[in-house]
């Protein structure tokens, strides 16, 4: 049975679909692409249908990833599709466990930024009205706490 990983930011446009491809980039290098499975989701329906923000794409494109996927908003059923769930920021974590009131699912849902070895943020802060800068920011954060993330995973599996 794989593990299913989801990474959840407000729009899914920046931040989530960032840490997807990332973190689907070092599965496939690691050759666990059977074993790891992921996916992105936004709090919020602002952009959903839409590819990744264009100086998200342009940013990442510069380190030689290319951002796939259209936004989608995370829904109740995401709690039983997935074994983890990574959200972006306090504001994503608490909307998050907003939808699971009685508290069945909290133990699946943690801040990607406590994978974090090589910087001290503790979210991941939202470049869409920031500069470029920003974006470059985001990725240096989530190809650290992806890569964290992967040597945990890579012992469980």
């Amino acid at each position: 049975m794989p593990q299913k990983l989801l990474f959840v930011c407000l729009g899914n446009i920046c931040r989530s679909p960032s840490a997807e491809n990332i973190m689907n980039e070092l599965v496939a290098q690691a050759g666990l692409e059977k074993q790891i499975i992921c996916d992105s989701a936004g709090t919020g329906a602002y952009h959903v249908g839409e590819p990744p923000d264009r100086r998200m794409s342009y940013a990442a494109s510069q380190r030689g990833l290319q951002l796939k996927g259209r936004a989608r908003q995370f829904v109740v059923d995401d709690f039983e599709s997935f074994d983890r769930i990574f959200a972006m920021d306090r504001s994503n974590y608490q909307n998050i466990l907003r939808l699971d009131p009685q508290g069945k699912y909290k133990d699946k849902v943690e801040l990607i930024c406590s994978y974090c070895s090589e910087h001290n943020d503790s979210e991941v802060p939202d470049p869409y009205y920031g500069g470029d800068a920003g974006f470059d920011y985001v990725l240096d954060l989530l190809y650290d706490a992806c890569g964290n993330l992967l040597s945990e995973l890579e012992e469980q599996v």
